[in-house]
Formats: structure tokens, C-alpha cells, sequence
């Protein structure tokens, strides 16, 4: 009996505010350490959610858990408001993209062919389909430019963007980047924010692990500040974003103030006054 593999579903158009995932009383032991604890997280269409905090304080984690790559020890994940468990693989690749820290690839794959790679979940999608996602993700993360080129022979900030280009061009309504501006220089990192700002505006969900809290403050609609393998804080950079909070989440003096000129939330570390020598 020869079986027929169903070809998976597309998700239906999301409602703006719709909760694309989700976890309640989330905890993740990781060889023998509990790294997250009684964990209760949303993502909505529509917002950038940034995951903040100290490094060790389960950040990676929790985007892996939201992912539905890392099944939690206790409690549940949903992803388009079903348990994680329930989607597979090609289903869930259709519904969310994932960014990881690193992108390593053992073949000599030009830009070209790894962005690319971002369309294998469609496959019931015409040529052209997939040409104008896989031009407008390289568009986008400028590296058009370099297309022919073999992603090994790239720079770590040009091997970053073109992760994220393939990423994009996966077209998936949720999108979960870990540190996606890590490798970058100034302006990609501010690139690479108006990226996930936009694709919030067009009705996606995006999070996104950032260590800079100044770009948290600038661009995301929602900043969950993790500590001690919790949510210490979870709500708007303007309420969450405290002095005495993150003094004690980073166990580091920080300062809090509006920008002189536009008001935004800048987050700086107390230095003291300038030596010289």
C-alpha cells in the first residue's frame, strides 16, 4: 500500500493581536540546572517582543521553547494556538521562522542558494513565488550585492544577514531571532531592527534576544527583562525600563533618562568621571 504524505497546510491570515505563541508556567531543566521557572510568556501579530537579561538568565532557551524546538519539562508551549506537540515539522515550519546565534554550513552554498533555503516549507509555491521572496529577503538585509558568493567565504556580520535574509524569505507570520545583531556593525543593527519593526507593522509577530538595551528601548513594542531563570519584568520599554530594576537584574549601576531631543528611553551604564593618562 503506497501512502500519500499530505502536503501541509498554509496558515489562515492572522487577526492583528492574535497570540502566535505562548508559554505558561514554563520550566526547562538543562543538564541537571533549571534554567527556566514558572515561565508565563505571550507574542502577539503586530508587536516586536525583545527577550532581555543577563547572560545565563534563559533567554536562548525560552526562544527555543517558544519555537517549539526545546520541549519544556513542565508546563506549555502553544504556537498558533495549538500545543507545540500537535504541529509537525513541515506544518510548524510554515507558521514560524527561526533565527539561531550561528549559522555553520559544511557545503560550499552561494548566498544565493542559503536564502533560498528559506522557501523549502512552500513547496506548493510557483518559481516566481519564490524568486520575488528570495529577491525582496536579499533586498532587504542588502546582500544582493553578494549574491554569487559562497556564504563560507563571508564575513561574520555578511554570513548574519544573510541568515537572516533566508529567515525572511521563509515568510512565516512569527519570527524568533536570537541575537540577530550580534556580528553587526551600527547601521545593520539598526537595519536589522526596522526589519523586525516592520514586519510587526505587516501583521507578523517577531521576538527577538537582544543584549543592547538601548535598541530593546528603541524598537520593541514589548521588552520581557529575564533574571534568575523568571520574568522579572514584561510590558512596555517606557514601564519596564527602570533604574533600580535593571541595576539588579545586570548587578550593575544603570541609569534610565529621556533623550534630550526626542524622549526615547536611553539606557546607559553609571560611569564614573573620565581619568586621564
Amino acid at each position: 500500500m503506497i501512502r500519500v504524505r499530505r502536503r501541509p497546510v498554509p496558515p489562515a491570515p492572522v487577526e492583528p493581536g492574535a497570540v502566535l505563541a505562548e508559554a505558561r508556567g514554563l520550566t526547562v531543566r538543562l543538564g541537571g540546572r533549571e534554567v527556566l521557572s514558572g515561565v508565563d510568556v505571550s507574542v502577539r501579530a503586530g508587536e516586536v517582543l525583545a527577550l532581555v537579561g543577563p547572560n545565563g538568565a534563559g533567554k536562548s532557551t525560552l526562544l527555543s521553547a517558544l519555537a517549539a524546538d526545546l520541549p519544556p519539562t513542565t508546563g506549555t508551549v502553544r504556537v498558533h494556538g495549538r500545543p507545540a506537540p500537535e504541529w509537525s515539522a513541515p506544518e510548524l515550519a510554515l507558521r514560524r521562522a527561526v533565527l539561531p546565534q550561528s549559522t555553520a554550513l559544511s557545503f560550499p552554498f552561494t548566498v544565493e542558494e542559503v536564502v533560498r533555503m528559506g522557501r523549502a516549507p512552500w513547496a506548493a509555491a510557483s518559481p516566481e513565488e519564490d524568486d520575488a521572496a528570495v529577491a525582496e529577503a536579499m533586498a532587504a538585509t542588502e546582500v544582493t550585492g553578494f549574491a554569487a558568493r559562497p556564504f563560507s567565504a563571508l564575513s561574520g556580520g555578511e554570513r548574519a544577514r544573510v541568515a537572516l535574509a533566508r529567515v525572511l524569505a521563509q515568510r512565516a507570520p512569527l519570527l524568533l531571532l536570537d541575537e540577530p545583531t550580534a556580528a553587526l556593525d551600527l547601521r545593520h543593527q539598526e537595519l536589522v531592527l526596522r526589519l523586525c519593526r516592520a514586519r510587526a507593522l505587516a501583521g507578523d509577530a517577531v521576538v527577538v534576544v537582544l543584549h543592547d538595551l538601548g535598541l530593546a528601548a528603541a524598537y520593541a513594542h514589548r521588552v520581557a527583562v529575564l533574571h534568575d531563570g523568571g520574568v522579572a519584568a514584561d510590558g512596555p520599554p517606557r514601564e519596564v525600563f527602570g533604574g533600580r530594576l535593571l541595576s539588579q537584574v545586570y548587578d550593575q549601576p544603570v541609569e534610565v533618562f529621556p533623550h534630550p531631543r526626542t524622549g526615547a528611553v536611553l539606557v546607559l551604564p553609571e560611569r564614573g568621571g573620565s581619568t586621564s593618562g
